[in-house]
């Protein structure tokens, strides 16, 4: 049940991510997925090492659409240098 939990917050966050990043994103759902499991993954770590906020708290879920905003950034360059 907390891997189906963990995909389903990781869409929200993606999603929440893909709204405010301004611009068009043709990201699909895997990705868009992934993006927000990544954002909560390195804002969990980074947020809980540097003592900002601890487990369960809402501040969690500010950084992680921030962190997945940044793993969105990062994306976008990485494509379109491919291309």
């Amino acid at each position: 049940m907390g891997l189906l939990w963990t995909i389903i917050v990781g869409f929200i966050i993606g999603l929440i991510a893909k709204m405010v990043y301004p611009g068009r994103q043709q990201l699909g759902l895997i990705v868009t997925t992934l993006l927000g499991i990544g954002g909560s993954l390195l804002a969990g770590y980074v947020g809980q090492a540097f003592g900002w906020y601890q487990a369960g708290q809402k501040a969690g879920l500010i950084a992680s659409i921030i962190f997945a905003c940044i793993i969105l950034f990062i994306y976008g360059k990485i494509k379109n240098r491919q291309i």
